[in-house]
């Protein structure tokens, strides 16, 4: 069951103050007074007194808060309110005062090795940005909101992390390398949903690091690089073979020359080798005719 934040207002520290003061002063006059007397009332001293020892009381009722400090009061046990106004206030001196920060926090999150969704070994870690909104929750729900945010951020990395490859050839696939600004986003979902019960908010979540284990970079580096190089070479055919079928056409087209199906297939054959060969065509010029 979630602790429900209330509302409360204190009253205002310098009309207090001024209040002591003034009693403080009169107090004083009296005592001076009592002491300058022959014969003493015993019972207007005891009365003195006792105002004396709840006026001492009352000083420690006393208490600052900053912009964005919030102060969870509670009396002997019982959740009384939380107050949320900067400036200095006055409450009840029995009441125990614990201040919460408002303000944005930054989680940064420790680097921790976990296997992605396909089973290869990576390091990861993120930055998580959060804050306060609920304090009643914050210190009555959770025993340390501060360490259950970083502990449930760990989880909440662990399972993402296990639930995307860390890099992905294929179109429309998500992965963690190539799809940072969409896995944050269901990071700081998923993470959400785990701090909720303790009054936190999660602003926002990025990723710090991320990289394959070092025990198989290098292998998953050559692997990069092979499939790097497949689609390279796939995209040089695939526009090597449009631009045949082009000249194809245009020579067709303009009637520029006549070519039965076996200089088509020279043609092709040497059009393919001077696109997609990995060093400069050398040209051998023909002086003969087309058919010598």
């Amino acid at each position: 069951m979630e602790t429900r934040e209330i509302g409360t207002v204190t009253k205002r520290g310098w009309t207090v103050l001024a209040g002591l003061i003034v009693v403080s002063v009169a107090l004083s006059g009296d005592v001076y007074w009592q002491a300058s007397q022959k014969t003493a009332n015993g019972w207007r001293i005891a009365a003195a007194s006792l105002v004396l020892l709840v006026w001492g009381t009352l000083w420690g009722g006393f208490f600052t808060l900053q912009p964005n400090v919030a102060a969870v009061l509670v009396l002997f046990g019982k959740y009384v309110g939380t107050v949320k106004e900067s400036g200095f206030h006055w409450a009840n001196p029995f009441l125990a005062k614990k201040k919460v920060s408002l303000r944005a926090h930054n989680l940064n999150g420790q680097t921790i090795k976990v296997n992605d969704h396909r089973g290869n070994p990576i390091e990861i870690a993120a930055v998580v940005v959060w804050r306060v909104t609920n304090t009643a929750q914050a210190i009555f729900d959770v025993e340390d909101y501060a360490g259950y945010v970083a502990v449930q951020s760990e989880s909440a990395l662990r399972h993402l992390a296990s639930a995307y490859p860390y890099d992905t050839s294929e179109e429309h696939t998500l992965s963690l390398r190539g799809s940072m600004d969409e896995v944050s986003v269901t990071l700081q979902k998923e993470l959400q949903e785990r701090v909720q019960k303790a009054g936190v908010v999660i602003d926002e979540t990025r990723l710090s690091h991320l990289s394959y284990a070092p025990e198989i970079a290098g292998a998953m580096l050559q692997r990069q690089q092979a499939e790097a190089i497949v689609a390279a070479r796939a995209r040089i055919v695939e526009g090597a073979v449009g631009m045949v079928e082009m000249a194809l056409e245009k020579l067709k087209e303009h009637q520029t020359i006549q070519l039965d199906e076996e200089r088509k297939a020279a043609m092709v054959s040497n059009l393919l080798v001077v696109l997609c060969g990995h060093t400069t065509a050398q040209p051998v010029v023909n002086t003969g005719t087309l058919y010598s």
